[in-house]
Formats: structure tokens, C-alpha cells, sequence
């Protein structure tokens, strides 16, 4: 019984329809979670137009001694269109402020190239969940480069206006 349950789960999810809408002129509100110091973040995106789109986040914890603030900007520029997708291009600043008792504040930045899908499940076209990969400068105490790989649990889940 348990085989069957998780098999019609399974066709469920792959015969969801899954239907990119055209996004020109509109905003998007949620969450985003894609600094290095995994500070989740409130975001909002405006569509410009079909090809690009700006978004900026503030996300911030006051744990005493250990405190993180963190606002970014970034950009979207859409490749294309897929039946299902929408892939894009973007960049990412970040202005992040740390504490911890060993270290005190620090200041820095982080500065992201990325690469990412967004997708829509059909009957939920105002949803849009996207993943990200790429590659990320960030200077705090110190500098480090890595690499980038958010699940839409990370990288974003909006709801469209």
C-alpha cells in the first residue's frame, strides 16, 4: 500500500502542468535566503518588462552577541522563455553587518553572479519558485570565493501581484 501511495504521488507531481506566464510590470513579494551567511531575507522583485527585472532584500536576526543584518539589490535579466521556465541571468550586492563575541562587528559585502530558473505550477501562476547557481565574491574579515547552488527553499519563493 505505501508503494502504490508514493507511485500516485509520483504521477501527480509529473503530470502537474507546470505554465511560465508572461511577468511584464509585476511585483513579486517573499523570501530569499542566498548570502553566504544564510541570513533568510524579506524580497521583493519588479518585472520591468519581459527581460529584465530588479529585486531587493532586508533580512536581519538580534541574537545577542551574535547578531547579522543584511540588505542586497540585484538584477535578473531574462535569456528566455521556456513552456515551463523562465531562465535568467542576474547579479547581487549585499551590505552584510556581523557579530560574534570572538570577532566583534564586522562589516562587508558580497557581490553574486548568478544563474537561475524560475517555475510556476499550474493553478498556482502567481507562485513563482526559483533556483540559482554561480558563483560569489564575499569580503567580511576576510576574502573568499565560492561557488552557488540554492534549492527554491534558498533562492526564492514569490507571490505575484
Amino acid at each position: 500500500m505505501k508503494q502504490i501511495s508514493l507511485l500516485f504521488v509520483a504521477v501527480m507531481m509529473l503530470t502537474l502542468g507546470a505554465l511560465a506566464r508572461p511577468m511584464p510590470q509585476r511585483l513579486g513579494i517573499g523570501i530569499k535566503d542566498n548570502t553566504s551567511q544564510s541570513i533568510p531575507s524579506l524580497t521583493a522583485l519588479y518585472n520591468m518588462n519581459d527581460q529584465f527585472a530588479f529585486f531587493g532584500g532586508f533580512g536581519f536576526d538580534t541574537k545577542k552577541d551574535y547578531s547579522t543584518t543584511q540588505i542586497n539589490v540585484g538584477i535578473r535579466h531574462i535569456v528566455f522563455h521556456e513552456t515551463n521556465l523562465h531562465f535568467y541571468t542576474g547579479g547581487q550586492f549585499a551590505i552584510v553587518n556581523l557579530e560574534d563575541p570572538i570577532n566583534g562587528k564586522q562589516n562587508g559585502f558580497e557581490v553574486n553572479a548568478l544563474l537561475g530558473a524560475e517555475f510556476f505550477f499550474a493553478g498556482l501562476e502567481n507562485i513563482g519558485f526559483s533556483f540559482e547557481g554561480g558563483i560569489g565574491l564575499s569580503s567580511y574579515k576576510e576574502t573568499r570565493v565560492r561557488t552557488i547552488g540554492d534549492h527554491p527553499l534558498k533562492a526564492g519563493i514569490l507571490f505575484y501581484f
